[in-house]
């Protein structure tokens, strides 16, 4: 399909009917034809063509004069005359005059002449994209006088504005009172505002001759010696990882000697050449106050559980004696009374002792016994103790080991069973009568791998975070009646073996719990033993 508006006048109706068959052949479809180049004229104020032909003899108004007429309206479109080889020179005169593109001697060749109006649209379009880019640049250079008489003005005003700015940033970051300090990706610090000075103890000249890991550690010594140590350290870091926060940091003054304990964020404020962060601004907040207001609530938590224990165990010991019938023979409803008391008493000591075993790991007051034992004995113990609750609720309950019978492992045997009793006891609360429950146990590598799997609810992935924290009660689908530490111990237990534990989840698909004990495998022949803490 071609296209191009084109405008056809001439006063001969056989001249414009073969125009007409001529253009439907050639798939030109915007024609219009006109007998009367007073019509043709109108036709033209309210219609933009982009070829116009017109033959030169017509009554009404000849074609030079038409052709001037549509000139002073459309002064880029192509225009072609029809003319008789006896008004050729006349012809050639009006190209002159009036500027036509072309003239075409009647009778014409088809050929030559769809290959004139080819062109001749071709040359309006170019001609019309010529005016629009000269019309651009000249506004364009309007525009760009007007900002060259400006731009003395602008920039003053810029100048000013920054001037302004800067001097607000300065105030901030001068009396700021966290400390706020600028290195690069390997740790060497650039630039320091006055709160860090005093933090640390020393100039800002000072500090820029040293590295942000000889003035900040972590009491994470793990975290140390895996990533502060490392060339680059944790400012070493690819595109993805614009922000860094962390916590339990410590910042050691050289004048008083004092460990002021921090949280630091930081965040990338430029790109090497490979589109790596090679610049990080941070602010450290100085978090004694929160850290000894932790402290007291732990203590008095730790002192107040410790202290309701007594109680307790005297009410079980007593319901329990009352319940034996160490005062007489008890009815049905005095037996039905006494149980429910003392399983509220036990509920309630399993709370206090889970309090206390929260303090003691956070702490740092809970010492892992680590033995060496065959940990198949340890899982299978689990397993029998489990069975009886599987059972009641009609649970497909099964245990699979990929471990040699005999494999011992070094750990803390009862720390072990607490997160093993944990994590299958989870898994039958939170499954359907009916459902199926896999636990796997196996060794690969040196490591010790426990899994729990189940066919129940599942886990919806914006509550999977919020698992291993203390007081987390189930999910959004289900909550959980029991204290919301149990998961929240299991990690802190792993983590205390230098261990990993996860979840995988779906909804109304299942859930699978893991966790991983690395190089923990000993020889199947030592006995099981105690062994020392390192």
């Amino acid at each position: 399909m071609n296209y191009g508006k084109i405008v056809v006048v001439d006063d001969e109706k056989m001249v414009t009917s073969a125009f007409k068959t001529l253009f439907k052949v050639e798939g030109y479809s915007d024609i219009h034809l006109f007998n009367n180049p007073e019509e043709a004229v109108e036709f033209l104020k309210e219609n933009t063509p982009d070829l116009i032909i017109s033959d030169f003899i017509m009554p009404e108004m000849n074609g030079l004069e038409f052709l001037r007429e549509a000139k002073k309206l459309y002064p880029e479109v192509s225009m072609i005359l029809l003319t008789g080889y006896a008004d050729k020179e006349n012809a050639i005169k009006a190209i002159n005059e009036i500027g036509l593109y072309k003239y075409i001697e009647k009778p014409w060749d088809n050929d030559d002449l769809i290959v004139n109006i080819r062109n001749g649209i071709e040359r309006s379009h170019l001609l019309e994209n010529l005016r629009n880019k000269i019309n651009e640049l000249e506004e364009a250079k309007k525009k760009l006088q007007d900002y060259s008489t400006n731009l003395e003005k602008i920039v003053a005003e810029r100048t000013a504005d920054l001037l302004e700015a800067n001097k607000k940033l300065s105030g901030i970051i001068n009396y700021c009172a966290d400390g706020i300090i600028i290195v690069n990706s390997d740790g060497k610090i650039e630039q320091v505002n006055p709160a860090c000075e005093n933090m640390v103890g020393l100039s800002a000249q000072a500090l820029c001759k040293k590295k942000f890991q000889e003035i900040a550690y972590s009491n994470l010594k793990e975290l140390n010696s895996s990533k502060n140590n490392k060339s680059g350290g944790i400012f070493g870091l690819g595109e993805e990882n614009s922000e860094i926060i962390l916590r339990d940091y410590y910042i050691v003054n050289s004048l008083s000697g004092i460990h002021t304990p921090v949280e630091i964020s930081f965040a990338a404020v430029s790109k090497d050449d490979d589109s790596n962060f090679d610049k990080f601004v941070g602010v450290i907040r100085d978090v004694s106050v929160q850290k000894e207001t932790e402290r007291l609530r732990d203590d008095f938590i730790a002192t107040l559980t410790h202290d309701m224990r007594t109680p307790l165990l005297a009410a079980i010991q007593t319901l329990k004696f009352f319940l034996e019938g160490a005062i007489g023979e008890l009815d049905e409803k005095q037996k039905v009374l006494l149980s429910t008391m003392l399983h509220s008493n036990e509920d309630l000591l399993g709370l206090v002792n889970a309090l206390l075993e929260v303090y003691r790991f956070e702490s740092g007051k809970l010492t892992l016994c680590k033995t060496v034992f065959p940990v198949k004995d340890l899982v299978e113990q689990c397993y029998s103790e489990l069975t009886p609750l599987a059972e009641k609720k009609n649970l497909n309950f099964t245990l699979k080991f990929e471990l040699p019978d005999d494999l011992h492992i070094t750990a803390d045997r009862g720390e072990i069973k607490r997160v093993i009793t944990n994590l299958c006891g989870n898994a039958l609360n939170y499954t359907n009568k009916g459902g199926e429950i896999k636990v796997l146990a196996k060794a690969q590598n040196g490591d010790f791998i426990f899994s729990v799997s189940d066919n129940g609810n599942g886990i919806p992935k914006s509550d999977i975070p919020n698992l291993f924290k203390r007081f987390s009660q189930g999910t959004a689908m289900k909550r959980s009646t029991g204290t919301g530490l149990g998961l929240y111990l299991s990690r802190q237990i792993i983590e205390a073996h230098n261990g990993k534990i996860w979840v995988d989840s779906k909804v109304d698909k299942g859930s699978e719990f893991t966790f991983l004990l690395t190089d923990v495998v000993t020889d199947g022949k030592i006995k099981e033993r105690q062994v020392s803490n390192g």
